[in-house]
C-alpha cells in the first residue's frame, strides 16, 4: 500500500516542553502478564505461609523483599538504588499490592536481616516451583548438569575469599554449585561456597540431596548425571553408582598422564562422522576398587599457523587431533553417550543468561545470607521467565540425545523489551480498574495469547 509524502512527513519538528505530572503513567504496562502469572501460581501466598508464619507483622516482610527483587531483576534492574527509577510507577506497586515501595536503604536493611533460614525456605519453594513443572509435562527422564561459576565482587563481603579467577585475578568472590536441569533450562538448586573451594567442594551432600529430592516428589522418573572432570571421584562416581542413576563424567588428563598414551596407541577407533571417533579402552585408576565403562573420544581439530602467512601461496590447513575420555555406566553406544555428555555445554549458556540478563553476578550487601537471597530472586527471575514461556508455548523440539531444552527459550531481556516495557495509563471508567495501552495489533495478540494461556 503506497502512501502520499503528506502522510508520511510530518511538519512539526518543534523540541517538546517537558511536564511531570501524577497522571497514573506507567513504563511497564505488560508487567500485567508477569502478575497473572504469579497468581497462578499463588507465589505470594506460598512465600508468606513459609517465610512470615507466626512472624509480627513488618511493614515490608521477607516475603516482599523476595517478590520486589524478583521483579526488579525481570525489569532489568541491578543495583538496589535503581528501585528509584521506578519507585511512583503505578502497575508496579498494583502487582506488589502496596501504596508506596520501599527506598534502597530499606531493601538493604531487609536483606541484611536474611537469616540461614529464610534461604533454605526459599529455596525449597523455588525447587518446587520447577519441580511442579516437570510433573505437569509428564517428563520420563530428568538430566541434572552439575558444575560452579564465580561471582567476582571488588569490594570485601561476608564468605567470600581469593580463589582461581580467570577474568579477575585476586578479586574476591563466591562459587557457587548449580544443578540445572536440561529438559526446561532452569536451575534446581544452588550451594553457596566462598570463591577459593575446588569445583567439587560439598558436592558429594548436594549431589545427594538434589537426586533423593527430585525422587521424593517424581518417584518413578529416570535421573540422569553429567559433569566435567573436575568431579571425577570415586566417591562421587560411587555414590552415582549405589544411587543407580546414569551418568556421564570426563576424565582429567592432567591427573592420570598414562590415559593419553594409551589413547595414542590405541587403534581401533570407529568413526562416529567427519570430526567424532570413539572407542572403548580397558583402564581404572589403581585406587579404584571397581571399574567403570570409558569411552575414549577422538575429535579432529584445526591446527593455527602461526607463522608469516604469504598471501600469493596456498597454506594448506594442518590438522590434529584432540582426545577426551567419558566414564559412564551407561549401557547406550559410545555415540549416544558423547552426545549426551556434549549436550551438557548448554549448560554455560544458562550461566551467562543469569549472568547478563538476571544479575547473578552482582553481590548488593556486605552480609553473607543477604547476597544468597539476591542470587536465589535472580534464580528465580530466570526460572520464572522459562515458566511462563512454557505455560504459553508448546514444545518445539523433541526428545533427543544431547537433552536439549524442549522449547526454544527467548531470551530475558527479549521478553522484557517486546512484552514488559510498554507504556501505559491506570483509569478508572465507571469504578473498574483499566490499563490504556497505546494501539498495536501485534503487542494486542501476543497479550490476548498471554491472557488466554494465564487466565
Amino acid at each position: 500500500m503506497k502512501y502520499s509524502k503528506t502522510e508520511i512527513n510530518s511538519k512539526t519538528h518543534a523540541v517538546p516542553d517537558v511536564r511531570f505530572d501524577d497522571q497514573k503513567l506507567t513504563s511497564f504496562g505488560g508487567l500485567v502478564i508477569f502478575q497473572l502469572m504469579l497468581k497462578s501460581l499463588n507465589l505470594k501466598h506460598r512465600l508468606r505461609q513459609c517465610l512470615e508464619r507466626g512472624q509480627p507483622n513488618q511493614t515490608y516482610g521477607q516475603a516482599t523483599l523476595v517478590i520486589l527483587l524478583i521483579v526488579h531483576i525481570t525489569l532489568g534492574y541491578r543495583k538496589l538504588s535503581d528501585i528509584k527509577f521506578y519507585q511512583h510507577d503505578p502497575i508496579v506497586k498494583h502487582l506488589h499490592g502496596l501504596n508506596s515501595l520501599p527506598n534502597d536503604s530499606t531493601l538493604s536493611r531487609r536483606l541484611n536481616a536474611v537469616t540461614g533460614q529464610h534461604i533454605e525456605k526459599v529455596s525449597l519453594l523455588s525447587q518446587q516451583l520447577v519441580v511442579d513443572r516437570c510433573v505437569e509435562e509428564k517428563f520420563s527422564r530428568i538430566t541434572l548438569d552439575f558444575d560452579g561459576s564465580v561471582i567476582s565482587s571488588k569490594r570485601y563481603a561476608e564468605g567470600t575469599a581469593v580463589g582461581y579467577n580467570k577474568k579477575h585475578r585476586g578479586e574476591r568472590s563466591y562459587y557457587p554449585l548449580f544443578c540445572t536441569i536440561a529438559q526446561t533450562g532452569q536451575v534446581f538448586d544452588v550451594l553457596h561456597r566462598s570463591g577459593n573451594v575446588h569445583d567439587s567442594n560439598g558436592a558429594h551432600k548436594f549431589i545427594l540431596a538434589n537426586i533423593r529430592r527430585i525422587r521424593h516428589f517424581m518417584p518413578k522418573i529416570a535421573i540422569e548425571v553429567r559433569m566435567d572432570s573436575a568431579f571425577f571421584s570415586d566417591e562421587i562416581i560411587s555414590l552415582l553408582s549405589q544411587q543407580k542413576v546414569e551418568f556421564t563424567i570426563s576424565v582429567p588428563f592432567e591427573r592420570h598422564l598414562k590415559l593419553k598414551n594409551i589413547l595414542e596407541k590405541e587403534e581401533g577407533w570407529s568413526k562416529i562422522d567427519s570430526t567424532y571417533s570413539t572407542t572403548e579402552i580397558d583402564w581404572k585408576p589403581k585406587s579404584w576398587s571397581k571399574s567403570f565403562r570409558m569411552i575414549g573420544v577422538q575429535r579432529k581439530v584445526f591446527i593455527q599457523h602461526k607463522g608469516v602467512v604469504q598471501l600469493d601461496l596456498f597454506i594448506p590447513y594442518k590438522t590434529g587431533v584432540d582426545y577426551t575420555v567419558i566414564v559412564t555406566n551407561s549401557t547406550r553406544s559410545a555415540k549416544k553417550v558423547m552426545e549426551c555428555h556434549q549436550g551438557r555445554g548448554s549448560q554455560e549458556g544458562l550461566f551467562a543468561e543469569l549472568k547478563s540478563q538476571a544479575q547473578m553476578d552482582y553481590i548488593p550487601v556486605k552480609t553473607k545470607f543477604g547476597n544468597n537471597m539476591y542470587l536465589l530472586c535472580a534464580v528465580m527471575a530466570h526460572n520464572l521467565n522459562r515458566e511462563l514461556q512454557m505455560k504459553t508455548h508448546d514444545k518445539s523440539r523433541k526428545a533427543n540425545a544431547k537433552r536439549a531444552a524442549f522449547w526454544v527459550f527467548e531470551s530475558l531481556s527479549r521478553v522484557r523489551n517486546t512484552l514488559f516495557i510498554h507504556a501505559g495509563r491506570l483509569i478508572r471508567p465507571n469504578g473498574q480498574l483499566v490499563l490504556s495501552m497505546n494501539s498495536n495489533d501485534t503487542l494486542k495478540n501476543d497479550m490476548d495469547k498471554y491472557f488466554a494461556c494465564l487466565s
